[in-house]
């Protein structure tokens, strides 16, 4: 009988890729932008018309959310990307000021190296392979091992459009064996240039020990403030769409409603009336002891399930049509079970007394469990909104729409991604919505304009 040791398998195989991709990424330079362009429009072409497929594969292999909610994800993904970046450059001369004599030249960084997630693994493969190829890098994916086969068979599809159109060789590849340590084979290889992990935070430590740059963004469990001046009913309705959307997976979702007391009776009245289920102190108990058990810590088996179905199986019911299980609060702590990314449509509900207050409990949220991520406020008063965008210390805040969707360039006007920084002091480089230009450096070329300020020929 023949024994193989996956882990030296995936080390092996992962050395063998980098290589390959090393490689490919020297021809790349020599491609134009406009053929970059091509390659990456004939990627988004094969996408499209496998979409509904892959949706149903990602739902069916990891068991988390529901494939529509997927699917709505993965076409919005296809159809941004191929508007957002029609027309756009990103290697060869960006800028030009012929007057000052300064250009700046667009050069891509090498080799990407992708930790895919369990959580929306086709829109993370699509966006991530389509951002490479559009500036001219070679991408290596290591795919969660729940979502092994979504996504290499992404990965697959979009390869062989692209390979057919022009790509070179190993300029995109995924393993057949997916394990832990050939992912930080992948990362500490001399190739990688730079690792994009977000959505995927078990992998946050080696990506931070591979000593390369590393675009790091969690699923960001956000707070959202209803403040006493917004539109309450509009509120209720955006964060239940958003917490509910894909059972609570989405980057993003809001995971903490803090409410300005003048309005809090009004909020939950109306997400009662939208299908959130505030629990009794007994049904708390019984869903945290199914979603924790006895270490403390969300199962992982227990994410990206219908609030339905989670009611059941701790043992309690719930009125037909509750999208959401809320439980309420008072105080952030970092031994509370909800302090965590919950992953699945479960929400905590805070009361403060005034917008002073709750600024300070969103700042204690994102510092507990949220990573600086995304932060969303509901108000009309524009001074409120101005303290909270100048002193929250977060990627993103979002102002009147659903988080999920505010975050991602669906409902706002930030680029259209799923992989999104987040502000955590030290564990990425970027807090930006990634884009392109992410995955370049920027090249200055001057022309001298005037003598050196120094006296020359003594």
């Amino acid at each position: 009988m023949n024994f193989v040791d996956k882990d030296l398998l995936s080390v092996q195989e992962a050395r063998i890729l980098m290589e390959r991709a090393a490689q490919a990424k020297e021809a790349l330079a020599a491609f134009p932008q406009e053929k970059l362009d091509r390659i990456a429009a004939a990627m988004l072409e094969a996408a499209r018309e496998r979409l509904s497929q892959l949706a149903r594969l990602s739902a069916e292999e990891t068991g988390y959310g529901n494939w529509r909610d997927k699917y709505i994800k993965d076409r919005f993904v296809c159809e941004a990307l191929e508007t957002r970046l029609a027309g756009r450059r990103f290697v060869g001369v960006l800028e030009e000021d012929p007057g000052a004599g300064i250009a700046r030249i667009g050069v891509p960084l090498g080799v990407i190296v992708a930790p895919t997630p369990a959580f929306g693994p086709v829109a993370a493969v699509i966006s991530a392979t389509v951002l490479a190829v559009k500036s001219g890098n070679s991408i290596v994916f290591s795919p969660h091992p729940r979502a092994e086969r979504t996504t290499r068979t992404a990965v697959e599809i979009l390869a062989q459009a692209a390979f057919a159109a022009g790509l070179p060789e190993g300029a995109m590849a995924c393993p057949d064996t997916a394990a832990r340590e050939g992912a930080a084979q992948m990362m500490s290889h001399p190739a990688a240039s730079l690792v994009l992990a977000t959505g995927t935070p078990e992998m946050l430590e080696e990506a931070r020990r591979s000593g390369k740059p590393v675009i790091f963004g969690g699923t960001g469990p956000s707070p959202v403030f209803i403040e006493r001046s917004a539109d309450v009913k509009q509120a209720a309705e955006d964060i239940l769409c958003s917490r509910s959307f894909d059972c609570g997976t989405a980057a993003a979702s809001e995971q903490y409603v803090v409410v300005d007391a003048a309005v809090a009776e009004q909020a939950e009245r109306e997400m009662n009336r939208l299908g959130a289920h505030f629990m009794s102190g007994e049904e708390e108990e019984m869903l945290i002891r199914l979603l924790c058990g006895v270490s403390g810590h969300i199962d992982p088996e227990y994410m990206g399930k219908t609030a339905i179905w989670l009611a059941k199986r701790a043992g309690f019911g719930v009125p037909e049509g509750t999208r959401v299980l809320v439980s309420r609060q008072k105080y952030v702590s970092d031994h509370n079970p909800y302090a965590e990314a919950m992953n699945c449509p479960v929400m905590v509900f805070y009361i403060e007394p005034d917008w002073t207050m709750a600024c300070e409990k969103c700042m204690e949220l994102l510092a507990n469990g949220s990573r600086c991520h995304t932060l969303a406020i509901h108000s009309r008063d524009e001074a409120v909104i101005g303290q909270f965008a100048a002193k929250k210390p977060v990627g993103r805040i979002l102002v009147n729409t659903p988080a999920v969707f505010g975050a991602m360039g669906a409902t706002t006007n930030l680029f259209p991604a799923v992989h999104l920084g987040a502000a955590s002091a030290g564990l990425g480089i970027t807090a930006d919505n990634v884009s392109p230009m992410n995955l370049v450096y920027l090249r200055s070329v001057a022309l001298g304009v005037r003598r050196a300020p120094v006296e020359t020929g003594k």
